[in-house]
């Protein structure tokens, strides 16, 4: 008899179709959720997956549940719900939140989750789609090293490199880190980009310059794509979302009573962009957004100046 654990995933999104589809490759049987996307439901039902009519029912039928959703609001629901995870999972059921939440929300579940014998891991992503369809995603895990070694071999199943940051709620804060510096990147290189053409430095001039020296990345790159070659799938990340973290963030840093200029500051852009109804735009586009309030067509000087083949 198999004592392979049998997983659930919910929330099978940008990110969540690739996971997915890589924990059925790795062998494991696989429950999922749908929602009005079908889609990414009828693809991994094609291969081989299962379709749960609830929660409740997904949550009975598996031992690891992971989530992939957009906030701790929908966390909370998902798993305190009528129908939620409590309702159904059996006792030493672990539930791995893949979402950027909040660590005082992500803190609240676990107690929660433990009061009925079960476990809480926090493991949120690093990279993009891309990397969540090739099965190279990184996870930033927060949990005891028991339960670790119990979930590692699934998260192996989507992610290229697997770092446990320590106990529960460790991942999220973690994550909320890292997207702190990539909201802040963002509004950094949009203002650039617009001081730049604004100077007469066109946005590929900038990116030539700035690509290849200390000061690029694998984040530089996605962003300066869609603003030079206007590749609006370089960087599938919304605005909203990125809006939700930077707040995470300042919630954070006012519960430790750290000062946090820069993310209050990065914020702003957010707050506008969701503002003229533009918030599901993809991160990148900000540097649109920057440029109209001063006055600029980004989108307009990227193509009269993109080198000619």
């Amino acid at each position: 008899m198999s004592t392979q654990p049998t997983i659930g995933f919910i929330g099978v999104g940008y990110m969540g179709h690739g996971m997915a589809k890589n924990i059925l490759k790795g062998g494991y049987s696989l429950w999922v959720k749908g929602n009005r996307n079908r889609q990414p439901i009828e693809s991994l039902i094609g291969m081989g997956a299962k379709e749960a009519s609830s929660i409740k029912e997904l949550a009975q039928q598996c031992d690891i549940i992971h989530l992939c959703l957009s906030n701790s609001d929908q966390v909370q629901a998902i798993i305190r719900g009528e129908d939620g995870i409590l309702t159904g999972a059996k006792p030493g059921t672990v539930v791995i939140d893949t979402s950027t939440s909040d660590p005082t929300v992500t803190l609240a579940l676990a107690a929660e989750l433990a009061d009925a014998g079960m476990h809480m891991v926090d493991a949120p992503l690093g990279r993009t789609p891309k990397e969540a369809e090739s099965g190279e995603l990184d996870a930033m895990v927060g949990c005891s090293e028991e339960i670790f070694e119990k979930v590692q071999p699934v998260i192996d199943c989507w992610a290229g490199t697997i770092t446990r940051i320590g106990e529960v709620g460790t991942g999220h804060k973690m994550k909320l880190l890292m997207n702190f510096l990539g909201a802040s990147y963002a509004s950094l290189y949009s203002e650039a980009i617009s001081l730049g053409a604004a100077v007469g430095i066109s946005p590929h001039a900038f990116r030539d310059v700035i690509g290849p020296s200390r000061l690029g990345s694998g984040f530089f790159n996605t962003f300066m794509q869609y603003v030079c070659e206007r590749d609006e799938n370089a960087h599938k990340f919304s605005i909203d979302n990125m809006a939700k973290d930077i707040r995470y963030v300042n919630a954070m840093a006012t519960d430790a009573g750290v000062l946090n200029v820069m993310a209050s500051a990065a914020r702003h852009y957010y707050t506008h962009t969701q503002a003229i109804g533009a918030g599901g735009d993809f991160v990148p586009m900000l540097s649109d957004h920057v440029g109209r309030l001063n006055g600029l067509d980004i989108d307009a000087i990227a193509r009269e100046t993109m080198p000619k083949k």
